[in-house]
This record gives structure tokens, sequence and C-alpha cells, in this order.
């Protein structure tokens, strides 16, 4: 009954609108579980896609997560995309702003990292369960599709359409355990494998409370929901090539993000062989690198740019235009799914939080000195303090140093001239990713020259015009390192701002954040321990399941 009063209404909206006759499909009203899983049984496509089309066309929505968690539907804290963010503001190297903008507000409070402030406490209702509710959504969601699409239904079914629905909800399942146990366990490696995992629900409904697994079952199962996700995604033949690859299609679920975070899993487990077979199959797929004149704004056209005498517009950066981004694997288009959060937090030139806001997001120096004069990431900084002034009653703002240019846009999409708009695309998942994946798992399996290999590519690829090719044996500040702090560096360099990952990188290298020695943090805290990015389990959670004691 359950699950025919959950079906009921989205039925009502394509049932109604479809020939009866032609499709041979009961009155909505009339439809009851054993005629839903008579229709999925049959193998019949058209009445498959009918029944399930729209319930899984909607789960992408789990990987741009932006509800009310907080409490408080205007709190910054609610989106994905800024706890992130949130994560990565205690870390070493973004720069929040300058020291004007004071201790007080949410983004200044998350900078500071001082002692004061504890947001990894279970009791801490606008953090650690906000964190957790989010954390908490897409396995609940994946649960409801998966509800009607059980292994036996699926294989005697033989429709290709239900393996990729089931696949689907497979990888958002898997995807919300992954977020649970990277947030609320320790580091697998760093005495994480030894403790407590997650309570594991495969039923949708009110459960009564289990208790958690271990941390070993439940990375597992997550594992294993991807692994077969994978397969089914390629018994599919979804994808131009037929493969499980939906590779013209950025917002799709497909073989390929199940893949992403198969290796991810993997890499936070110690796991290297499965994760370098499953970024190298992804990387087989997206071969290509953004482009230099697409790769954010050169510092060399700032003063024009503040002048007003030149203009860039988002349609021509591939950080908010999926046109321009050969590496998206899973993104959103404007109007089309695409949030504006991390637009606005980056943007130094629109009436965002990074621009009019003047929450700028800078780059510790430490990291800047950091980058070879030849890689052209280096010049996505701004080296010189500009004034700069925005069309909204002609306010101006002086954008200091080391405000970062990756995101940069004057002119937002489907604009023509300056505006307090911001609209734009939005990449989550992109290959450079995975092939900084591919070389951290080749370096810690032992493959050393495959990991340089490897990360000579992103590196021939950031090489400035003109410059001679970088190297992992030429880049100026790799000399003398080991092949892992190789990796290391350059995955703070190329995913730099992006989705948390200065935060979980340092958690699962078991690396403190500390920022003595930097010329350009300004905040109170200066050190950011390890074992405080494990946050505690909510009381609303321990106080509603009593086996987690």
């Amino acid at each position: 009954m359950m699950k025919k009063i959950f079906l009921y209404f989205l039925l009502m909206g394509f049932l109604f609108s479809a020939c009866e006759d032609s499709l041979e499909v009961a009155p909505p009203n009339n439809l009851t579980d054993e005629m839903i899983q008579e229709i999925l049984a049959s193998g019949d496509e058209e009445r498959i896609k009918l029944i399930m089309g729209g319930l899984v066309e909607t789960l992408d929505a789990n990987f741009r997560l932006a509800g009310d968690y907080s409490g408080f539907s205007s709190n910054p804290t609610n989106p994905l995309t800024n706890q992130d963010l949130f994560g990565n503001l205690r870390g070493n190297d973004i720069v929040l702003g300058e020291a004007t903008l004071g201790s007080t507000g949410t983004y200044e409070t998350y900078y500071n990292i001082d002692a004061s402030f504890e947001p990894w406490k279970a009791d801490s209702r606008g953090t650690t369960y906000t964190w957790w509710l989010l954390a908490a959504t897409p396995h609940t969601n994946a649960n409801k599709v998966l509800a009607y699409l059980d292994k036996q239904t699926v294989e005697q079914s033989g429709s290709k359409s239900l393996k990729d629905y089931r696949a689907r909800a497979l990888t958002v399942r898997a995807y919300g355990y992954m977020l649970l146990m990277e947030r609320f366990q320790k580091a697998y490696l760093h005495g994480g494998k030894e403790g407590k995992g997650m309570p594991i629900y495969t039923e949708y409904g009110v459960n009564t409370p289990v208790a958690p697994a271990s941390a070993t079952e439940t990375y597992d199962f997550i594992k294993a929901d991807l692994k077969e996700a994978a397969q089914l995604f390629a018994e599919s033949q979804i994808g131009n090539a037929s493969d499980g690859f939906t590779t013209d299609k950025p917002n799709d679920i497909d073989r390929g993000v199940a893949l992403f975070f198969l290796a991810r899993t993997s890499l936070w487990t110690g796991d290297y062989a499965t994760c370098i077979t499953a970024t190298q199959e992804i990387l087989n797929k997206y071969p290509n690198f953004i482009a230099e004149e697409y790769y954010g704004i050169d510092n060399s056209r700032v003063s024009a740019l503040a002048a007003g005498t030149d203009d860039v517009r988002a349609n021509d950066n591939a950080f908010s235009s999926l046109s321009r981004n050969p590496e998206t694997i899973l993104g959103w288009v404007d109007g089309n799914g695409a949030q504006t959060y991390q637009f606005s937090n980056f943007n130094c030139f629109l009436e965002g939080n990074g621009g009019l806001s003047a929450y700028h997001m800078r780059i510790d120096n430490r990291l800047y000195e950091k980058m070879d004069d030849n890689d052209y990431r280096k010049s996505r900084f701004i080296t010189t303090p500009v004034a700069y002034t925005y069309p909204t009653d002609n306010r101006e703002r002086v954008l200091p140093k080391y405000t970062n240019l990756k995101w940069g846009a004057t002119i937002a999409k489907q604009h023509n001239v300056r505006n307090n708009q911001l609209n734009c695309d939005y990449t989550y998942i992109r290959s450079s990713e995975v092939l900084l994946m591919l070389a951290e798992a080749q370096a810690l399996a032992g493959q050393e020259g495959a990991a340089k290999a490897t990360l000579n590519k992103l590196l021939a690829a950031r090489t400035k015009e003109g410059s001679p090719t970088l190297t992992c044996d030429n880049y100026s500040s790799m000399a003398g390192l080991s092949v892992l702090d190789m990796v290391k560096l350059q995955w703070r360099i190329e995913m730099w701002g992006e989705n948390g990952l200065e935060y979980s990188n340092s958690k699962r290298w078991n690396v403190d954040i500390d920022r003595n020695g930097s010329t350009v943090h300004w905040s109170s805290g200066k050190i950011y321990k390890v074992e405080h990015m494990t946050y505690e389990i909510p009381i609303q959670e321990t106080s509603t399941n009593p086996n987690w004691f």
C-alpha cells in the first residue's frame, strides 16, 4: 500500500496524458502494486518508461541538494555546494577576503577556525545535524525507486530501461552512504577501518532503527552497489556507443558517474587496483582537457575589465559553461538544474558573495608560490589590487591580490551586458579529478613511473602556450618531492576551490591545517586538527537509534 500511495501522484500526471487504449494501462486510481509489478515484469519498454521514467529522471538532483537542512530556508549551510565550501574555508589554500570582514557571519565563522567554534560537536543543530541530514537524503530517495526495482524484477523483465533505472538508483544510494562515511567516520586508512560504519537501510519507509555496520561492511556495501550499477549501465546499452556512457548528456547518471564514485571510495579504502581500473576506463571516454583560453580569466585582462573596456562572458569560461568544458562528467546547464552557489561564491566580477559582498575567494600565497611560472593556472589570480565598479548603483570594491579568476566573468549567461544576474552552468564532476585519483592510486600502488606519466598529461595540458612543456621532472616546485607528494600538490592546484576537496583530501591524507607562515591568512585561528574533520554522530540520530551505543 505504501508504494501505491507513493506512486499515485506521479502516475496521475503521466497516465492521464497517455492513451489508455494503446498502452493498456488502467486509470491511476485503479493501479495496484501487483499491476505495476506486472508492467515492470512485462519488458514492455514503452509502458515501463511511462510508469518509472519520471521517477528516475529526478535522481540527479541528489548531487545538487539544497533543502532546508539547517531548519532555516535562507541559511547558507543548506546547499551541498556551500557545505563543501565551508569545509574548504577551514583549510590552507583558500583565504576569505580580507580582515575587514571581521569575525561574525557564517562565512567568517567557518574561515576563522577559532577554538571557540566547534562545528563537529554532536549537539550542533546548525552544523553537524545539517551536514547529516543532507548526506542522509540520497539513500532515502534512492530506496524509494529501488522499492520497485529489486534485482529479481529487473533480471526477469529483461528490460534495458529497468537496468538503467536500477543502476541510477544504486549509484545515488552509494553516493549518500559515501558522504556519511566521509563526514562522520574517521578516514578508513587512518583509524576508521577498525571503527563503526553506518546503519544500512535498503528499504524505503519507516524502518526500525538498525545497528551501524562496521566501517568495512559499510564500504563493502557501497562498492557492491556501485559495481552492480556499473554493470547494469553497460547492459542497458545507453549512450551513443551503447556502452553505458552518456557523454553527450552531462546531467545523466551513467556508467561514468558510477565508476567515479567507485574510484573515489576505492581510493579512500586503499583498494588501488579497483581505483586504477575505474579511472582508466573513465579517462578513455574523456581524453580532452579544458583549453587554456577557457580556463578562467588571465590576470593580464583585469585592468581592462576594471576600466570597462573589456568583458568576459560566462559562455567563454569552462567553469561556468559546459559547452567549453570537455571534462564535464556530471553537470547541469543554466535553466535545467544548474545552481549559482559556486559561481556566486567564486566570481569576483558579479554581484554575488565573491564579488560585491566582498567574500573574495583568494589563494594562499604559499600555494601560489608553488605554481611554476610556465603553468597558466598561476595567471588565474590577481597580482595587483584593483578597484572594480559593479553595475547596480555603481558600487565599488577593491579586488585584493590573490583573488581568483578561475570562475571569472563580467557578463552572466543569457545576458549581453553587465548586470546583477548570476546565470551559469555548473560542473560537479570533471575528468581532471579522475586523472588525479588515478595518479595517486598508481603512486600508492608502487607504480611511480605510471603515476608520473599520468601526471605529465595534466601538466602538459596546463602549460602556458609558447612555453616548454611542463613535466614532473621540470616543474620548479616539485624538485625533490616524492611522486606521491607531486600528486598531492597538483590536487591542490588543479582542484582549488572545488567540491570541498582540500578539506576531504586533508582528512584522507591525515594532515592538519596549519596557516602559520602565510602572509595572506588573517584568521584568528591558525590550526585545525584532522581529528575535528570527523563530525560526531548528531544527537538527533543517536537519540532515535540507541544502537549507536
